[in-house]
């Protein structure tokens, strides 16, 4: 006993407070059982190195009876350390979890031994629980911190997710009340200052028509309210449903961006823009009218207005309560504005239309003397336009336009950025699709198809269910929801070669080609041969105009959206069912500038399959013949050229810039990037990509066809079946209209008049001649839409400049094209014929084509012919313009 007592050395102050924390870690968290156990084992300290356990109460036995376990001491692991830090914040937070057992503390059992339970008073230690104790409790611990920090992601993505919404909502709803209000501080400034603001052009133009705007549509609210209903104009009852500065900025915004779209000759049909204006309008008052009742009372509001207010507020609360969400639904939908109709759209934006025209000056540089009048022109004109269906022939066309003076137009493709775009991509995933006008946008009005207007088709998509058509919802959500963001290195590209002038990887040139100076000669011929040099000049700068504004108005989104982490954008349909995103400029649908400058927001590790993919996506977009090789050839293109690939991505504007040499040149550039990073990196397949690979089908219209048909050649030209290499149905075109033209060629011109045309197209024929046409046959071209888009070809090669040989020549080559696409596609040409026959039986009946896609999707041919004509005043002239003899009916 005294020997063992000896023996038995007593723990330090420091040995005491490392058991203490060593086994604080331990107890909290252990069974009670667990503890019972080990307690009735006493651990007397014998040595540094053993531990004899008692087998028996009897201290005199001890010594005799015992037998010896070795225990040896281990450092404690840092896993440990660390749970033990967490451990100890959490005693911090509260007391009672520091180590108590059974309401006794460590410490005192420790220091202060008593006799319990029969036992000896020696101090007594607790065995370090086994391993898998340890492994139980770290895993238990790493659950609940994992619970805890994805609770505070969860937390932090809302606030996030709120941040985002809220912001969404104002640029939807609020969008147009900023501009308004920045007109008004800009006039109080000018008027403070008693001087013009440095504006752009555009808001320059914009701010002189807007007071004026504002008055006159003020004067014909206020009348038409003052007139009785029987002599009011049809517009009435909408021409009040907004203030008329809002209504001034949404008229000359929208014209304005008609102007910008793709006008060449500067002129905009009347039906267009009325109707446009129309349904800038309607949604702007839906938008008004909702926020109206369901924002808080305003100072402006009348008695009646906030009663009714109170009492719609009170009857959705109290459905809301009683958790009868769908009626409170209900309530707030029966209290919106019915739709207007296309005639209510066009007669209202008809009269603003008018209004402008009155209103809207531009004024020429001064140039005269300081005593004279300035000049001052109108900038809109009403004038019709008489368009013949091809030179040479007596069937015309007449229809009003708004004709834009040139000065409008002088600086306008500058200022496009300060346009005002609505539907621009969206910092939240958009609506769900549930029926026609359920989804998209928060507040916009979305529909899900584009339907042009066309009623009957509006009214089979409306007469849909759900679980009908569900697919459809579900694909457009998931694209929808695809999350995308600015590739900034891209952008940057962009846009130091636009400021640098254009003209270079497929952008527009900045400047316009010079008017060719009249000859001083009276001779007819060079006369005749100025007039057209002048009108081709003319001709080409109104398309660089329109491709300049194009591309300032992608920039701008561009800009606008560079710095948010990620954007969305909602898509619709088309009539035939094909997806389309519904923000019209910047998208992953649109041109190599845009596909270049977007990529996926969420990345992902390229892996060994998405190394190769990215090689063979790259050779695709260099093009030039490369992406009809076979994959392999493809690879080994790729590889051959990696030091003219990383040149691109390093040293990209100032390099070999072999990236310029591409089809595709901004979307090879995003390729050579990420592949670089890729090539250079230790683990190439762990680099994280962003970059969308994209693929397309072979000429998707003659694959339905020939897979209808059951044709294996067809099948094979398109792609049906496997190939060593890809096949080109476009080059095999080609090929057949090369040998026609050849076999004409060689006849006698003088029996044969196409002859001479043969001569001289022969070397103009080539795959991009005839890929529009051989493209659009499945969609039903005739022959003159085949005429016009190889035409149109033709001019861009520049070997035939005369016009009336340039239209003899795309007359003959629209025929051997078709004629060509007969011979190679015969079951294709079959089936087309038979669906026209069957088109043609049931419009006999006066009964659209209609039909149900696989997925559930009803689809209404709108294509029907119309004598409706939208007639009005503007300028004491009646506007008069005619849907046209094949309209969206």
């Amino acid at each position: 006993m005294a020997s063992a007592a000896a023996a038995s050395p007593s723990l330090s102050l420091h040995q005491t407070s490392h058991f203490q924390h060593q086994t604080a870690l331990f107890t909290w968290l252990k069974p009670p059982s667990s503890y019972a156990l080990f307690r009735r084992k006493t651990l007397p300290f014998f040595g540094r190195h053993s531990l004899p356990i008692s087998a028996s109460s009897s201290s005199s036995s001890s010594s005799s009876s015992s037998t010896s376990l070795s225990v040896h001491e281990k450092p404690i692991s840092n896993s440990v350390h660390f749970h033990g830090n967490l451990i100890e914040s959490f005693e911090n937070q509260d007391s009672s979890y520091a180590g108590t057992i059974k309401g006794a503390s460590l410490v005192e059992e420790l220091e202060n031994p008593v006799e319990r339970n029969g036992l000896s008073g020696r101090r007594r230690l607790f065995m370090q629980d086994p391993p898998w104790i340890s492994a139980l409790f770290l895993k238990g611990l790493s659950k609940m911190v994992d619970q805890t920090v994805k609770i505070e992601h969860k937390d932090i993505d809302k606030r996030k997710f709120d941040s985002l919404r809220r912001r969404q909502v104002k640029e939807e709803t609020e969008a147009w009340e900023k501009m308004v209000d920045e007109y008004r501080d800009l006039e109080k400034e000018m008027c403070e200052k008693n001087l013009a603001p440095n504006l752009p052009y555009v808001k320059h133009m914009f701010l002189g028509w807007f007071q004026p705007l504002k008055d006159v549509i003020e004067r014909e609210q206020k009348l038409q309210k003052n007139k009785s209903k029987k002599v009011r104009a049809a517009y009435a009852p909408h021409i009040e449903l907004l203030p008329a500065d809002k209504m001034a900025v949404i008229v000359m915004h929208k014209m304005m961006g008609l102007v910008m779209s793709g006008h060449e000759d500067g002129c905009i049909q009347v039906v267009q823009a009325a109707v446009s204006i129309g349904i800038a309008i309607e949604q702007e008052v839906r938008i008004h009218n909702f926020l109206k009742k369901t924002r808080k009372n305003n100072a402006g509001d009348s008695q009646e207005e906030l009663k009714e207010k109170q009492l719609l507020r009170k009857r959705v609360n109290s459905l809301i309560r009683r958790k009868r969400i769908i009626d409170a639904l209900k309530v707030v939908k029966s209290e919106g504005t019915k739709p207007w109709g296309r005639a209510t759209q066009a007669k209202l934006g008809s009269r603003l239309l008018e209004l402008l025209i009155e209103t809207a000056y531009v004024q020429p540089p001064l140039t005269q003397s300081g005593d004279s009048i300035p000049e001052f022109r109108p900038a809109f004109r009403h004038t019709f336009k008489t368009v013949t269906k091809y030179p040479g022939s007596k069937l015309v066309r007449r229809y009003g336009v708004i004709e834009c003076d040139s000065l409008l137009l002088a600086g306008l493709d500058k200022s496009a950025k300060h346009m005002l775009i609505p539907y621009v991509p969206m910092l939240v995933p958009p609506k769900r699709w549930k029926g026609y006008d359920k989804g998209g946008y928060l507040f916009l009005p979305s529909y899900i198809m584009r339907t042009h207007g066309s009623k009957k088709q509006q009214d089979a998509l409306r007469d849909i269910s759900y679980k009908t058509a569900h697919r459809v919802f579900e694909a457009l959500d998931t694209l929808g929801n695809t999350k995308w963001r600015v590739n900034r290195k891209i952008l940057d590209v962009v846009e130091r070669l636009w400021a640098d002038g254009g003209n270079i990887a497929g952008l527009v040139n900045r400047e316009d080609v010079p008017i060719p100076e009249k000859p001083s000669s009276e001779d007819p011929d060079e006369i005749q041969a100025w007039k057209w040099s002048v009108r081709k000049a003319n001709k080409i700068n109104r398309e660089r105009h329109s491709l300049r504004c194009d591309v300032e108005l992608k920039l701008s989104v561009a800009r606008k959206m560079k710095d948010e982490e990620g954007f969305y954008y909602p898509h619709n349909l088309d009539f035939r069912g094909r997806a389309y995103p519904m923000h019209p400029h910047l998208n992953h649908l649109s041109s190599d500038l845009c596909r270049g400058t977007l990529e996926f927001a969420e990345g992902r590790p390229l892996g060994k399959s998405g190394l190769h993919w990215l090689k063979i996506h790259l050779a695709n977009l260099y093009a030039g013949g490369v992406e009809k090789l076979s994959h392999d050839a493809r690879l080994a293109f790729v590889e051959n050229h990696l030091d003219d690939i990383m040149d691109s991505a390093e040293n990209t504007i100032h390099g070999k810039r072999w990236w310029l040499k591409a089809e595709d040149p901004f979307q090879c550039l995003a390729a050579c990037v990420i592949l670089t990073q890729a090539l250079k990196s230790p683990s190439p397949y762990s680099v994280i990509s962003h970059l969308p690979i994209h693929q397309d089908g072979s000429c998707n219209g003659l694959q339905h066809y020939a897979a209808l048909g059951r044709d294996s050649f067809e099948a094979a030209a398109v792609n049906l079946v496997a190939g060593d290499k890809p096949a080109d149905v476009y080059s095999e075109i080609s090929r057949r209209v090369h040998e026609i033209m050849k076999k004409d060629s060689s006849k006698d011109p003088e029996s044969n008049p196409t002859a001479a045309l043969a001569k001289i197209l022969i070397t103009q024929v080539d795959r991009k001649l005839v890929k529009q046409t051989v493209m659009t046959s499945v969609y039903g071209v005739t022959y003159v839409g085949a005429r016009e888009q190889i035409k149109r070809r033709l001019e861009e090669k520049g070997v035939i400049t005369d016009e009336r040989m340039l239209f003899a020549a795309a007359c003959y080559s629209a025929k051997v094209t078709l004629a060509a696409l007969g011979e190679i596609f015969e079951a294709a040409r079959a089936i087309m014929s038979w669906l026209g026959d069957c088109a043609k039986i049931i419009a006999s009946d006066n009964h659209p084509v209609r039909w149900i896609t696989p997925l559930g999707l009803p689809v209404v041919q709108p294509y029907c012919r119309s004598e409706r004509h939208l007639t009005t005043m503007v300028a004491d002239k009646n506007i008069s313009s005619g849907f046209g003899s094949s309209a969206r009916g």
